[in-house]
């Protein structure tokens, strides 16, 4: 029980500062505005997940067993 108290106080207090920190320290090494690192964080992360879908999207694609079944017949049918 104490130690749930623990966790929900570390988490409900020290996390959202230490967060505020990091952004604030990131801020002053970059010399820039805090609100455009953040923004600048959220574009990035943005970036990343689409880059990761679209990823994933052409890898589904193509290990679609559909599309290799149909991918090994046209290489079966040019062997012969």
């Amino acid at each position: 029980m104490i130690a749930l108290l623990l966790y929900r106080m570390l988490a409900d207090s020290l996390l959202p500062w230490f967060l505020k920190f990091t952004a604030r320290m990131l801020a002053r090494c970059l010399n820039m505005p805090e609100p455009l690192v953040q923004s600048t964080g959220d574009f990035v992360v943005a970036q990343i997940v689409a880059q990761v879908l679209a990823f994933e999207h052409g890898a589904g694609k193509s290990l679609c067993p559909f599309r290799l079944a149909a991918r090994f017949r046209a290489w079966w049918r040019g062997l012969r």
